[in-house]
């Protein structure tokens, strides 16, 4: 079991899921619509200085559902590489 971790500007939310829906079958998330920080491209924090934001979806997948993920999280990026789109794995103990 690998926990996905996909943290990216709101502005390509709908990217990143409709590709991970489509390439997954059964795929089961939570999205926080709303993440404000900063990292090293960029501070977006929702304000009138910094007024962009993040989102952060979640799931758990097995190991091979997380290789496909990281495909698809990988062609938005392709797409958007000015977006700041992190993908990150946790894998547990089986």
């Amino acid at each position: 079991m690998t926990r996905i971790e996909i943290i990216a500007n709101r502005s390509v939310q709908d990217d990143v899921v409709e590709r991970l829906e489509s390439a997954l079958e059964g795929f089961y998330y939570t999205v926080i619509p709303v993440v404000q920080g900063r990292g090293r491209q960029a501070r977006r924090l929702g304000s009138s200085t910094w007024p962009e934001e993040n989102f952060l979806l979640l799931a758990y997948v097995d190991d091979a559902a997380a290789a496909t993920a990281r495909t698809e999280v990988s062609a938005v990026k392709g797409r958007f590489p000015t977006e700041g789109i992190k993908y990150f794995e946790i894998r547990g103990a089986e």
